[in-house]
């Protein structure tokens, strides 16, 4: 098996690769800027890794991987315009380098880039493999509006959340891998076992994304702690906090989430207290141990050696222990 690394290489030099026409500069420009701008290649990584778990050969999964790539890439092109980012991996999003017209024609593009690579697969893949694509880009989709939706939402559980960060984040782990499996030649039920594999890690990691907001160590972490606190965004902690707070904790937890002028140390101080009292840490982990069971109770059910097998425990754990 090749090392992670040595699936990232693959990749961005698949990346360097990827040739674009020249005219018009303004559409094309920003595709090869985005795209070259880094990120750890994880999606496409996974669906090499299923490709050589099954036996084939990862050198035969490039484009498809490619395809994941670009597709996320356009996703975040998109969400940057939605979320009105400024940056993006440290450099600026690429509707504040050029505009936002130019950003929306561009992500679209990129789209259809991705469907152009994910349809290099074998001919007898080419319906599943497409189908399977197709769904989990309507579900990233459905999750981003999810997400929107809940910005104005005053109530919301967190298995509406829970389910809103496997749509917008987790299936898009989950499409590399099934789609990485069937190249390798995976039945149809391992395939599908290893893309709840990754749905369920990918709904571990998020919550451990949250969890990490609030008490990780930002040198460590490598974002501002307390960012999600500052923004009011739901998360798994801040909905399970309004679920159980009473009395005082409700009053004080409803002041910050409507004061208008705060210093922001302030506030994520005075959050993370309410939360420390609530014992909303302990709960989260909970919830992110269940999931990560629950990935490896699919894996468990794979038709692969033990030893494949250990090859995607190893790395799922060194994508859950993170420094906080």
């Amino acid at each position: 098996m090749n090392t992670v690394k040595d699936f990232q290489i693959l990749i961005n030099e698949a990346v360097a690769r990827l040739d674009f026409p020249l005219q018009p500069v303004e559409l094309y420009e920003p595709i090869t800027y985005i795209m070259s701008i880094g990120g750890k290649r994880m999606r496409p990584v996974l669906l090499l890794m299923a490709c050589e778990l099954f036996g084939g050969d990862a050198g035969q999964a490039v484009q498809p991987a490619l395809a994941i790539e670009v597709f996320h890439n356009f996703s975040l092109v998109h969400d940057d315009i939605m979320d009105k980012a400024p940056l993006r991996r440290g450099k600026a999003t690429v509707h504040e380098k050029w505009n936002q017209n130019i950003a929306i024609l561009s992500g679209d593009v990129m789209l259809v880039e991705a469907y152009k690579l994910m349809m290099q697969v074998d001919d007898h893949l080419l319906r599943p493999v497409l189908n399977i694509f197709s769904n989990t880009a309507v579900g990233v989709c459905e999750g981003q509006q999810f997400d929107m939706n809940f910005e104005q939402t005053i109530h919301v559980s967190n298995e509406e959340y829970l389910n809103m960060i496997r749509l917008k984040t987790a299936v898009l782990l989950g499409c590399a891998l099934k789609i990485g499996a069937l190249i390798g030649g995976a039945s149809e039920q391992d395939a599908e076992l290893l893309c709840q594999f990754g749905e369920r890690l990918g709904v571990a990691f998020q919550l451990q994304d949250d969890i990490l907001d609030v008490y990780g160590n930002p040198e460590k972490f490598g974002k501002q702690v307390g960012g999600d606190i500052i923004a009011n965004k739901k998360t798994y902690l801040l909905i399970k906090a309004l679920e159980l707070a009473q009395d005082k904790q409700a009053n004080q937890l409803n002041y910050w989430l409507n004061a208008g002028d705060f210093a922001n140390a302030e506030k994520v101080n005075a959050v993370t207290r309410i939360y420390n009292d609530l014992n909303i840490k302990a709960h989260a982990e909970q919830a992110m141990q269940q999931c990560t069971d629950e990935a490896f109770e699919a894996l468990s059910k794979i038709q692969l050696s033990d030893e494949r097998k250990q090859y995607l425990r190893d790395f799922a754990d060194s994508l859950m222990v993170r420094e906080n």
